[in-house]
């Protein structure tokens, strides 16, 4: 099981949505047959297994083992993943394009960045999965509060710098391989190509205001 699978087939993506198929969907984070699920999610065995069939024929349940009782063989499966995220090649006609346009202080452009890097870094899952290799990836994730707005501005100038410095320092901008002859071929013992292109985004965001809890009763009288 995966810890997170991205959702491409617009079909798929539909029938995860169906708030049946999603309860069911966490139920089979371990694995479960119809009856079980029935009796969990308050609905006759044969509705749960109509909707079971639509989410195997999307690949988004799998067979775990059948089981003889009596005369009937129980199926149970489980979930492909422990979550989902639909990637924006769902809706490929009306995703968002960052090459469209290109604004270091858009809101919209980083939605268009995030919604790329979903579906980039979901094929680059898949891939990884497929041939059993491990995926290299860095994240870093934090909060920071800034006291004025001049100081948010400054923070994002000052990390804009250390990133372009960082980037020149280690971009490999096609200078010859370790190993290669100066203008000739790379000898026997270098590599056959240039090194792996990356993506690299950083983003800063406001954090988003918890809803603020209702006064009781007897809170609203003490005031």
């Amino acid at each position: 099981m995966l810890d997170i699978e991205v959702i491409e087939d617009p079909a798929a993506a539909e029938a995860s949505l169906d708030p049946i198929r999603t309860r069911i969907l966490r139920e089979l984070a371990e694995p479960g047959s119809a009856t079980q699920l029935a009796a969990k999610v308050g609905l006759p065995r044969q509705k749960v297994n109509y909707h079971l069939k639509a989410l195997e024929r999307h690949g988004l349940v799998e067979l775990v083992e059948e089981r003889r009782k009596g005369n009937v063989t129980e199926r149970v499966l489980q979930s492909t993943a422990a979550s989902y995220l639909i990637s924006p090649v769902a809706l490929a006609s009306v995703a968002p394009d960052p090459r469209r346009f290109s604004d270091r202080f858009s809101a919209f452009w980083l939605l268009a960045l995030a919604g790329r890097m979903v579906q980039e870094v979901g094929k680059l899952i898949a891939g990884a999965a497929a041939a059993k290799q491990k995926l290299a990836t860095f994240a870093i994730d934090g909060e920071i509060t800034f006291r004025t707005a001049a100081d948010r501005a400054a923070f994002a100038e000052e990390l804009g710098v250390a990133v372009t410095r960082l980037v020149d320092k280690y971009h490999d901008g096609g200078a010859p391989l370790p190993g290669a002859a100066p203008g000739g071929p790379p000898s026997a013992n270098a590599p056959a190509s240039g090194g792996r292109k990356h993506r690299l985004i950083v983003a800063l965001h406001p954090v988003l205001k918890t809803p603020s809890k209702p006064l009781s009763k007897k809170e609203q009288n003490n005031d």
